[in-house]
């Protein structure tokens, strides 16, 4: 098991740098920096913007491949911090990764992990439960969140809370930003965060349960008619026990393959969630990064997504071969 993991954990490690790799040279071949500085209410000389497109390897006058050479050269000789180069900003990218993962792993971590309990468990009651009144409002429920894009739904639910909050007289629940500036540290800090965490965890959880419940429903039909369900019945097991001991662990093993892509969409959805709720996180940077041509910051968010991806493979792999006997053999 620990060669098949380590095997797995070096293909990922090797697509990472190339995704990131490709992200650098599709920045660097189509983006247009240059146009931050055109736009300048100010004109700036061209030598002087070609010397600061220069200091952070993004003159478009220089070859992509000569750029894309001096970036490999500088990720691999200059300090961590220095590490991707400087964005537009002036700003070490490694140094902006550091600061805004954090935050969008506050998001990213709590949807996945109850967004996948709550929807797995919504699945297994909808099979056992088939067509009957509760299946078909978990299924319509599912179909409804999962055709809505997950800032409409922030919006919908940015617009619930004013009212709620306006009913009230006061501020129950605080939504624009990761916290309120001037919290003193300690216990007030903490509930001021999970407070502003309420709304965008909400979104992320709803997005992720309907996507898992769908899937998890259909494979534990195809489970619920198999011939060990009957079997382990005709041998004296009782149906809930049948169930839970070998319907849902046989299923689960092609939920630990949709996790991976599951993930992968909450860290796209994710991005638009903060933009809206006012989150310095990296989806904000990657977005930034987009409508400026930063192709250092963007190659950055790109390398953040492809590792967080790499974790979240990794740990279905485990899953998978921790359910699944013949992949330890």
């Amino acid at each position: 098991m620990i060669k098949y993991l380590l095997r797995r954990l070096v293909n990922y490690l090797i697509l990472t740098v190339i995704a990131t790799l490709f992200a650098y040279i599709a920045a660097s071949s189509f983006f247009f920096p240059r146009r931050k500085y055109l736009t300048s209410s100010e004109p700036i000389p061209e030598a002087s913007v070609d010397a600061i497109l220069d200091r952070v390897n993004m003159n478009d006058k220089t070859p992509v491949l000569e750029r894309t050479w001096r970036w490999i050269t500088d990720v691999f000789t200059k300090p961590w911090i220095q590490k991707l180069n400087e964005d537009l900003n002036g700003d070490w990218v490694m140094h902006q990764l550091g600061l805004r993962a954090g935050v969008s792993l506050q998001l990213l971590f709590a949807g996945v992990l109850i967004g996948a309990i709550l929807g797995v468990t919504l699945g297994v009651w909808g099979a056992v439960r088939q067509y009957k009144a509760s299946d078909q409002i978990v299924s319509y429920a599912s179909f409804v969140l999962i055709s809505t894009p997950t800032f409409v739904l922030g919006l919908l639910l940015m617009v619930l809370t004013t009212w709620l909050n306006n009913s009230l007289g006061f501020q129950l629940i605080r939504f624009t930003g990761a916290y309120t500036p001037g919290v003193e540290d300690g216990l007030p800090k903490l509930l001021d965060r999970l407070n502003h965490m309420i709304l965008p965890t909400i979104v992320l959880i709803l997005f992720s349960a309907a996507g898992y419940s769908r899937y998890m429903r259909s494979v534990m039909l195809d489970v619920l008619g198999s011939d060990f369900i009957r079997t382990a019945r005709a041998k004296g097991a009782t149906r809930n026990h049948a169930l839970i001991k070998h319907g849902v662990r046989v299923a689960l093993i092609p939920m630990s393959t949709y996790f991976a892509y599951a993930f992968g969409t909450l860290v796209a959805g994710s991005a638009f969630l903060e933009i809206i709720f006012s989150w310095a996180g990296m989806g904000q940077y990657g977005i930034n990064a987009v409508q400026v041509s930063d192709v250092n910051a963007l190659t950055g968010n790109v390398c953040f997504t492809a590792v967080i991806i790499l974790f979240s493979s990794m740990l279905s792999e485990i899953l998978y071969a921790a359910l699944d006997p013949r992949v330890r053999v």
